[in-house]
C-alpha cells in the first residue's frame, strides 16, 4: 500500500493557493474568445474550454465526492466528458473528439468552476479529515499541469491559423550577446536521486535511491535556434546517418525538415510561430518545439563537428538530476518560468551559477526512458492512476519551461513524453562522458 502522503499545508493557507491556482488558470484564458477555447487541432491537444472544466472535474470527483456531506455532482453527465483517463473513476468520452463537444459553453464551464470553488472553500473552512488537504494539494499540483497545456495548446491551436493570431502582443526579446559554448565538469560517483521528502513530489520521483554516475559534464547553456539553424543548412534532417531507425522513419513520414512552427519567408528567411505572433528566429533563444528523435539526431551530428561539441550526446536524467542538485535552490530562482509572462524562450542570461537556464525556458530531453525507480510503488486508489500506467514508450525531460509555474518545479520533478512529441516547449541540453 502506497498512500497519498498528507499535506504539510495548514487548511487556511492551502485555501489561499488553491484560489490563486485556480484564478490563474481564469486568466490564461482570458485572451481567448469562445471559438478559441472550443477547438481542437489534434488529438494530442485539448480545447482550452476542456482544460478548465477537466481539472474542475478532479476536485469535485476526487476531493469532494468522498468528502463533501451530502454531494451531489453539478451535472451528472460531467463524470463522463470530463474523465480524462481514470479507468477506476467510469468511462470517459474519446480524447480525439473533445473539440466536438461545443456544449457546454464557456460560461457554463466557468460556472461550474465557479460553484466547485465555493464548494472546496466550504469544506476547506470547516473541520474536516486531513486526506482531503492531500487531494486537494495533488488537484493543485495537476491544475498547473493543465496550465502549462493550455498555452502549449493553445499556441497550437493558433498556428493552424493563415493569419498568425497573437495570443499575447508584448515580445519580449531583447539583444544579448551570445554566450560560447562551453562544458561543466561532474566526478559522479554514487549519487541520490530522487525526492529528498521534503513538500509535495508526484510518486514518480521517488523513492529516493543510489545511483552510480561516471564523470561526465554538462552543456553550460541550452542549444540555440542560431545551432540548430546550422543543423538544418547541413541537411540534418535529409541525412539518416544522424537518426535512429524509427526517427528516420518519422521524419520520413512527416517530411520534417525544421523544427515545429518553423517556416520560411518569401526569402528564404526562417521565421517561427510563436504566443506573440510570427517572428523571425533569434540565432541566440534557445531551441524550442523539437522532439527526442530530433534533440538525438542533433546530439549525434553535434559530436561529428568535433571542436567544442566534440562527443556530444544527450544527459541521462540522473545526470541531469545530480546536476541540478549541484547548482542549488538559486538556479530554480533564476528560471524563466510563466511567471515572466514572456513565454519564449529568452536568450541566456549570465549568472553567478555555472550551469545557465537549468530551470526554465525549455524542457531538456534526456536519454532516459520513463520507467520506475527501484522500490517504485503507485499511489493506492484512483490517484495511482496518474503516473505508473504511462511508464512505457516515453522519455524523460527535465526542468520546466518558459509555461511551467515556478512554485510546480523542483530538481526531482521527471515531466515525459513519446519520441514524436514537439508541441510542448521542449529543447535540448548537450553532455557528454569524461576520462
Amino acid at each position: 500500500m502506497n498512500p497519498l502522503p498528507r499535506s504539510e499545508v495548514e487548511p487556511p493557507v492551502l485555501a489561499r493557493r488553491y484560489a490563486r491556482v485556480r484564478a490563474q488558470s481564469l486568466a490564461l484564458a482570458e485572451p481567448l474568445s469562445e471559438a478559441d477555447a472550443q477547438v481542437q487541432s489534434m488529438p494530442d491537444v485539448s480545447p482550452t474550454k476542456w482544460h478548465l472544466a477537466h481539472v474542475t472535474w478532479f476536485f469535485e470527483t476526487f476531493v469532494l465526492e468522498r468528502y463533501e456531506r451530502g454531494f451531489a455532482p453539478f451535472h451528472r453527465h460531467f463524470r463522463v466528458l470530463y474523465n480524462s483517463y481514470y479507468n477506476a473513476v467510469g468511462q470517459q468520452h474519446p480524447r480525439p473528439q473533445r473539440g466536438l463537444v461545443s456544449r457546454p459553453s464557456l460560461a457554463e464551464v466557468k460556472a461550474y468552476r465557479a460553484q466547485v470553488d465555493a464548494r472546496i472553500e466550504a469544506l476547506l473552512a470547516a473541520p474536516h479529515d486531513p486526506g482531503a488537504d492531500a487531494l486537494i494539494e495533488l488537484g493543485l499540483q495537476h491544475e498547473q499541469q493543465h496550465q502549462e497545456l493550455i498555452l502549449t495548446d493553445i499556441k497550437h491551436v493558433l498556428s493552424c491559423s493563415p493569419l498568425a493570431p497573437v495570443y499575447r502582443s508584448a515580445w519580449p526579446l531583447v539583444s544579448v550577446a551570445p554566450l560560447a559554448p562551453a562544458w561543466q565538469a561532474f566526478d559522479g560517483g554514487l549519487v541520490e536521486i530522487g525526492h529528498d521528502g521534503a513538500g509535495f513530489a508526484f510518486d514518480n520521483e521517488e523513492p529516493r535511491h543510489s545511483q552510480y554516475l561516471k564523470p561526465y559534464a554538462l552543456g553550460n547553456r541550452l542549444v540555440t535556434h542560431g545551432e540548430w539553424a546550422e543543423f538544418v543548412a547541413d541537411g540534418g534532417y535529409a541525412e539518416p546517418r544522424w537518426w535512429l531507425s524509427a526517427g528516420w522513419d518519422w521524419a520520413r513520414q512527416q517530411r520534417a525538415e525544421a523544427p515545429l512552427y518553423w517556416q520560411r519567408d518569401d526569402a528564404g528567411a526562417w521565421h517561427s510561430f510563436t504566443l506573440h505572433g510570427l517572428v523571425p528566429i533569434d540565432p541566440h533563444t534557445p531551441i524550442v518545439h523539437i522532439g527526442y528523435f530530433e534533440a538525438d539526431a542533433f546530439a549525434r551530428w553535434a559530436s561529428a563537428q568535433g571542436g567544442a561539441w566534440d562527443g556530444a550526446r544527450l544527459p541521462t536524467e540522473a545526470e541531469w538530476e545530480h546536476a541540478a542538485g549541484a547548482q542549488g535552490a538559486a538556479a530554480i530562482a533564476t528560471g524563466n518560468f510563466a511567471e515572466s509572462q514572456a513565454l519564449h524562450p529568452l536568450p541566456v542570461a549570465r549568472t553567478t551559477i555555472g550551469l545557465q537556464q537549468l530551470f526554465g525556458d525549455v524542457w531538456e530531453w534526456t536519454s532516459s526512458a520513463y520507467q520506475p525507480y527501484p522500490g517504485y510503488r503507485a499511489w493506492d486508489g484512483a490517484a495511482g492512476e496518474y503516473n505508473g500506467k504511462f511508464m512505457v514508450n516515453q522519455y524523460v525531460l527535465r526542468g520546466g519551461s518558459c509555461a511551467t509555474p515556478r512554485s510546480h518545479i523542483r530538481a526531482s520533478y521527471r515531466n515525459f513524453f513519446p519520441t514524436d512529441a514537439r508541441w510542448q516547449f521542449s529543447g535540448v541540453r548537450l553532455a557528454r562522458d569524461l576520462g
